[in-house]
């Protein structure tokens, strides 16, 4: 039974039906069909591929085209941007002032801080040259006095023994040179001379003066070690810190006087400062309100080592006692530029992103653009510039506001 069913089974495999081989044809017909089909396909390929890059082709040059006129849009968007609108009321809010440059020679001050002094030349330190006692005081502070006046009387030990030597010397040389020299000889004469000058210089070193010294020549013995140091100069008493039966040492001052109708103003410039003054130079001092004229001096060619500024010195007269020594005064000096320039004020100046100094310059009315300039001298509360003509009108006060109004567009007002 199992070998008649196996028999059948192969026989039906092997006798297959019209339709099923029919259909095997048709089938593979059709796939040679698609074969040559798909040959033709990728001949056309070719052009379909071509026809499809000119497509992406035309498109990326057509986006191309589109982007760069978005940059040229973009471009253009920053060249309105680089500029600033502000109207009136905005002007007006933020205190913009707008001003002409102009090509001119230009008046200008430097100023210093400065102090009043006394007159080096003639103020005078009243000390005693030995180590001496107060005994009595002559003058009051602020007091004015004139040469040759008693300020204050002293007492030493060596001026005692000074004034004893002058009074043996004296007689002496009195009685020789009576004789003359012809009779004495050469040696005793110079030697009673050399001893009475020796005594007389001593004196006069000591701070007496030839009043004091002739009253030793008087008979009578009289208070030894006693002497009064006196005026030099007129002037007033600036100072006077002692105290009767004080003790005081050799070159300590006493007493300073200072004739006060001519004073010293001691200005500081930076140590850097590379103005040039000359002699006679005007420049106008300020103290307490009021207003005068000194002229410079002199000039120290050192820095000051405390302060570490350029001292100049410069002559404020004072007819009229209104300046006193150790006021502070402030000093300006006055310049004037020798060929005309283009200056703008401190104000106007604004830093750049990139560093470099600007100007806004009003390009319309409203309108105002930043110009970037180069500097030169600082010329006072001036600064001169180079980048600009005469004629432009610039943002003189304000810069800062027309700056943030360019700068909230997000951009750099200088287009980098």
């Amino acid at each position: 039974m199992k070998k008649t069913l196996i028999s059948v089974f192969v026989l039906t495999l092997f006798i297959a039906p019209p339709s099923l081989v029919q259909a095997e044809e048709d089938a593979h017909n059709e796939a040679g069909h698609d074969h040559a089909a798909g040959g033709d396909n990728h001949r056309e390929g070719t052009g379909e591929e071509d026809e499809y890059e000119g497509g992406h082709a035309e498109e990326r040059e057509h986006e191309e085209e589109e982007g760069h006129g978005h940059e040229e849009e973009s471009d253009g968007g920053h060249e309105e941007a680089a500029t600033a609108s502000i109207n009136a009321k905005q002007k007006e809010l933020a205190g913009i002032e707008v001003a002409t440059l102009e090509s001119k020679r230009v008046d200008y001050e430097i100023y210093a801080p400065g102090e009043l002094l006394t007159n080096g030349y003639t103020s005078y330190h009243v000390s005693p040259r030995v180590a001496s006692v107060v005994l009595r005081r002559h003058v009051e502070l602020g007091e004015h006095v004139t040469k040759g006046q008693q300020l204050v009387t002293l007492f030493s030990e060596t001026v005692a023994q000074a004034q004893a030597d002058y009074r043996k010397a004296f007689p002496e040389w009195e009685r020789i040179s009576g004789l003359g020299r012809s009779v004495v000889g050469d040696q005793r004469f110079n030697t009673a001379k050399a001893n009475i000058e020796a005594a007389r210089a001593t004196l006069l070193a000591y701070g007496l003066n030839d009043d004091d010294i002739g009253a030793l020549k008087a008979s009578g013995v009289g208070s030894l070690g006693e002497y009064t140091l006196r005026a030099r100069v007129d002037g007033a008493v600036l100072t006077d810190e002692f105290e009767q039966g004080q003790r005081v040492e050799a070159g300590q001052p006493l007493v300073t006087l200072a004739n006060e109708s001519e004073l010293w103003v001691e200005a500081h410039l930076p140590a850097n400062s590379d103005i040039v003054l000359k002699q006679g130079a005007e420049a106008e001092v300020r103290v307490a309100g009021r207003v005068a004229v000194a002229t410079v001096s002199q000039e120290a060619h050192t820095i000051d080592a405390v302060t570490r500024t350029r001292i100049v010195r410069l002559e404020l007269d004072n007819p009229e006692d209104r300046f006193h020594p150790g006021m502070f005064a402030d000093v300006y000096f006055l310049f004037k530029t020798r060929e005309p320039v283009l200056a703008v004020p401190e104000s106007a100046l604004m830093r750049g992103a990139d560093g470099d100094w600007t100007v806004y310059v009003e390009a319309a009315e409203g309108e105002y653009e930043p110009v970037e300039v180069k500097l030169g001298r600082s010329i006072g509360g001036l600064r001169e510039i180079f980048g600009l003509t005469a004629g432009q009108r610039i943002v003189s006060r304000g810069a800062f506001f027309v700056a943030s109004e360019i700068a909230k567009g997000g951009f750099d007002p200088h287009n980098h």
